[in-house]
């Protein structure tokens, strides 16, 4: 454990101030409540406090049960206190983002990881500046970035995963979707998480911060913030994402873009994993998904969703942590009626052989997993 070294400092960034807020979510009585002697269930269970029975193609029935979705997030922040392990993420958050604020209106120096994968000076210099923060102030941790790979002592419980530049792409365009994404693990399980969002476009650039602790409580700027209550897919307004690689995963998901756009009010792509999970936080957007997604991309916006009051598994429907290969999101209350098709086309990649083991984990990084 390392000394905090930090304080909140004026970094000149410009931040909204009033971020849209719900009251906390509550669950309305839209599923048929089953008998518990009832013994046509199914396996998609950890429905907030039901056991769910697809009944149509996205209705549910649900059964009382006391086994909610399994949480995501750290027991505890560990030997360190919550308050100064958010401190040190959302200030190295910002200093990444000071980064990027500097560099949003210049001309971008593109090179390629891959034959559409993009990244910038802006995505390095970021992540330098972050690391330099964490560095700093927990010199025994261990990290890694998107950009620098794994750095520190494997045999630290705490893992900083750190994407300095999501949606590198869209910054390359200025499209405003992109965000600086801090989050820390403590065995495995994300402890505290922060996401400044860049809003607005060129010539109007702004920003705002999503913040997370583990059993703190999720905020925008400083605001508590809950997902919203549509309980109705054709009500909700849904995100997804398709990766770099176009193989099987990547056609199923296109399959499942289609399906959903035809019945809901809209999907959308806009290319930035944390700031689409975000969105659900917040209220505007009801849920997200994705395949093939990395640490990341995923360890401090998930936090932030469940934090918020919404849930996250993977997309087989399964308990999540932040080395797997599927992400759902959501604002709890859709999330059975949205896995009664996400999670049939998943079990039917993974009948195909399509790997979805865990992510390579840093070697000797102690877990409770």
């Amino acid at each position: 454990m390392g000394r905090c070294l930090v304080s909140f400092s004026n970094i000149p960034l410009r931040f909204s101030h009033v971020p849209r807020s719900f009251p906390p979510l509550n669950h309305p009585n839209q599923c048929q409540i089953l008998r518990p002697s009832d013994n046509s269930l199914c396996s998609y269970q950890n429905f907030r406090g039901f056991t769910v029975k697809p009944v149509g193609k996205f209705c549910a029935k649900a059964v009382l049960s006391e086994i909610p979705y399994q949480k995501v997030g750290a027991k505890s922040t560990g030997p360190i206190p919550p308050s100064q392990l958010i401190q040190v993420v959302e200030t190295a958050a910002k200093t990444g983002a000071e980064v990027v604020m500097d560099a949003v209106n210049k001309p971008r120096n593109v090179t390629y990881k891959g034959l559409t994968d993009l990244v910038t000076d802006t995505d390095k210099a970021s992540e330098a500046a972050i690391l330099e923060v964490v560095q700093k102030n927990f010199r025994e941790h261990l990290i890694l970035g998107e950009e620098g790979g794994v750095i520190g002592d494997t045999s630290s419980d705490y893992l900083w995963c750190i994407d300095p530049l999501d949606g590198t792409t869209n910054f390359a365009h200025g499209y405003p979707s992109f965000a600086v994404s801090v989050g820390v693990l403590f065995q495995g399980n994300p402890a505290a998480a922060a996401v400044v969002e860049f809003v607005g476009g060129p010539m109007c650039w702004n920003t705002r911060i999503f913040s997370a602790t583990a059993g703190g409580g999720a905020f925008c700027n400083g605001q508590k913030i809950h997902p919203s209550q549509t309980d109705k897919v054709e009500q909700s307004l849904l995100v997804t994402g398709f990766g770099y690689e176009h193989d099987d995963a990547w056609v199923t998901n296109i399959e499942l873009f289609k399906e959903f756009t035809d019945v809901s009010r809209g999907v959308r792509r806009l290319g930035a994993a944390a700031v689409d999970m975000c969105h659900v936080a917040l209220g505007i957007v009801e849920a997200y998904w994705e395949y093939r997604l990395k640490p990341w991309d995923m360890a401090a916006a998930a936090l932030i969703v469940e934090e918020a009051g919404g849930a996250v598994t993977r997309m087989d429907g399964g308990k999540f942590c932040v080395f797997d290969r599927s992400v759902l999101v959501s604002n709890g209350v859709l999330h059975s009626k949205l896995l009664d098709r996400i999670a049939p086309a998943t079990e039917k990649l993974k009948s195909k052989g399509i790997d979805f083991s865990l992510w390579y984990k840093p070697e000797n990084y102690r877990t409770d997993l």
